[in-house]
């Protein structure tokens, strides 16, 4: 377990290092709320969604661990050690959501998908393993809810980007001869420039330690060099993951098939049953698709502002705890949706939504953080995500299946099963062994 013996870094430096997720965050939102929309106006089947979705969930499985290990092992006397991946990260992303709302077919925008989302996690891994880096671990929580702080933040901005463009800006909204909306380009220009220049924030306002025995770490580094050394130790981490660890992957298995399904099917959902609409190039499913960004909007909001009041629950109750009630609020919140036809009433819901992504973003890093050596930090970060990434690949599978073949192409029925999945998961954290918490209450 890492030493909890880190010096007290103040609000300010807590701030600077983590407004780099308000632009992470800018692109995951951009993509979660559009990229159904951008497919389906492309000539996407509904029950293909989850499928054509699986380039997101892969590239993670793939970057983030590899990225983690080489973190891990870099140092630079400029740069440091995460701060490179932050910056290269960023504008590979940026560039992506250049390039994605000017597909013009449906293979083009699976193919920058790929591409977006690798390069987001090539920013986002290394930005967990810095509060394991920089926080002791009484200030851990705190740094994960600052996190989650500026993830609500960006995730409201971006996911409203769309509405404002074609409310207050006059920009339209209907796609001309099967391309995507203009409200929806200059979104992606918008978020582009925006998750560059927080990055960029981060990089050049925060600070890295550098190793406490470089001799050492130089030594270890020429040891683990080379490809066949990397993947045997990515992949030998398999066997050596701590007890806690494993624990929550079962947690975040079925968290994430639930939010798998709620980023997939809201669009269809909601334009389907409150917009009736089924048509992709007509102005209503485009509507339904902007009332979906405020959606969103409305939950990352809320996130934003449980993300600090989570911390002081905590503190009166347990992180297990605070976690178990919040995903049991969000998933009976994703259910009610069936019965919802109203479309301002569909905001009731998100905020039961909001308060569990906020714990989703902030409970189990602190929880995982406290059981990591300090050394790997980055390493078992990434390899932690391949649990947030294997149950979106089997959602992306099977839902599609369950959709046309036990659902009758009814989409709610799909966020049904995802809010049953939050409670699922929620109750299962109740088997979580939270050591440092355990040692900080003595």
């Amino acid at each position: 377990m890492q030493q909890l013996t880190k010096p007290k870094l103040s609000f300010w430096q807590i701030w600077h290092m983590s407004f780099g997720f308000f632009g992470i965050q800018f692109g995951f939102a951009l993509q979660n709320t559009n990229t159904s929309r951008i497919f389906a106006t492309l000539g996407a089947d509904i029950d293909n969604l989850s499928i054509l979705w699986l380039a997101a969930p892969i590239t993670g499985l793939l970057v983030q661990p590899i990225i983690g290990y080489l973190s891990d092992n870099t140092w630079h006397p400029v740069w440091g050690r995460r701060r490179p991946f932050f910056f290269i990260g960023s504008v590979l992303a940026s560039i992506a959501m250049f390039l994605m709302p000017n597909a013009s077919m449906l293979w083009m925008a699976v193919f920058v998908l790929w591409l977006m989302d690798a390069s987001i996690n090539v920013s986002m891994e290394p930005f967990r393993a810095f509060v394991g880096d920089k926080l002791d671990a009484s200030q851990q929580t705190g740094g994960f809810a600052m996190q989650t702080f500026f993830i609500g933040c960006g995730g409201v901005i971006a996911s409203l980007l769309p509405t404002i463009f074609t409310d207050y800006l006059g920009v339209s909204n209907v796609p001309v001869n099967g391309a995507i909306p203009d409200t929806v380009r200059y979104s992606f220009y918008v978020g582009g420039s925006v998750y560059f220049l927080a990055v960029l924030w981060t990089v050049l306002l925060s600070k890295e330690d550098a190793p406490a025995d470089m001799e050492k770490f130089l030594a270890e580094r020429a040891e683990n060099k080379g490809l066949v050394n990397a993947i045997k130790e990515i992949l030998g981490g398999f066997l050596k993951m701590p007890k806690t660890m494993v624990q929550l992957a079962v947690v975040q298995f079925f968290t994430w098939v639930a939010l798998f399904a709620m980023w997939v099917y809201t669009t269809p959902s909601i334009a389907e049953g409150v917009f009736h609409a089924t048509d992709a190039q007509s102005s209503a499913y485009q509507d339904a698709g902007n009332w979906v960004g405020i959606m969103f909007a409305m939950y990352g909001g809320v996130s934003a502002i449980a993300a600090f009041l989570l911390p002081m629950l905590a503190k009166v109750t347990s992180r297990k705890m605070v976690h178990l009630i919040c995903l049991a609020i969000g998933g009976v919140s994703l259910i009610s949706i069936f019965a919802i036809s109203s479309k301002e009433m569909l905001l009731l819901p998100m905020v039961g939504v909001g308060i569990a992504w906020a714990s989703v973003l902030t409970m189990p890093y602190a929880i995982l953080a406290g059981a990591l050596p300090a050394n790997k930090m980055g390493y078992y970060m990434g390899l932690f995500n391949f649990f947030v990434v294997i149950p979106q690949i089997v959602a992306g599978v099977v839902l599609g299946a369950i959709l046309k073949h036990f659902f009758a192409n009814q989409s709610v029925k799909v966020l049904m099963l995802g809010g049953a999945c939050m409670v699922l998961a929620g109750l299962l954290t109740l088997f979580v062994q939270d050591d440092v918490e355990k040692v900080m209450a003595k």
